[in-house]
């Protein structure tokens, strides 16, 4: 039986890598326009299929508070924020598990967002920042006839928010 012989490699040392020759700046120029070129044949032949998120955030222009490159620029930066919050739960940070909660509970909905295109969070912005405002899709009534109404909402009826002046009165 044949013995093989044991190879030991050093991974320590660099990858000799050949370099390669320095383009000049018209042969920069014709190579970036044959690559814009080639994009923009291949977007117009095969556009993107985003088949993992719903067709009605898709749709929506970039210019949408709640469009697709937006909350994907939303979730990248709360997971920024959270490999921060956990670096303060190993410190024993006081309020830190709780706010890894709300962030983890945020990126969650987000991810639901563009999975389903149903928005279920009281919140929205790259921080968090913005409140949702609620509208009335049917209206709610007393028993004697008068309709029930919650301040900060907004009613098509009134064509307006209503107002907690508007309640007291």
């Amino acid at each position: 039986m044949a013995r093989r012989a044991k190879v030991e490699t050093d991974s320590t040392l660099p990858k000799i890598r050949k370099r390669r020759k320095p383009m000049t700046p018209e042969q920069k120029a014709a190579a970036a326009e044959r690559l814009a070129k080639a994009r923009e044949k291949r977007a117009k032949e095969n556009p993107p299929k985003y088949s993992s998120i719903h067709p009605s955030v898709v749709a929506k222009p970039d210019d949408d508070p709640m469009s697709m490159k937006n909350v994907q620029r939303w979730i990248k930066t709360q997971k920024e924020l959270l490999t921060v919050a956990k670096g303060d739960v190993r410190r024993n940070v006081k309020g830190a598990i709780a706010q890894v909660a709300s962030i983890e509970g945020y990126i969650r909905n987000l991810h639901r967002y563009l999975r389903d295109g149903d928005y279920c969070d009281m919140f929205y912005g790259e921080h968090q920042q913005h409140k949702i405002k609620t509208m009335c899709v049917v209206m709610a009534y007393h028993p004697d006839g008068t309709p029930k109404r919650n301040v900060g909402t907004y009613y098509p009826d009134l064509g307006c928010e209503w107002t907690r002046e508007m309640a007291d009165e």
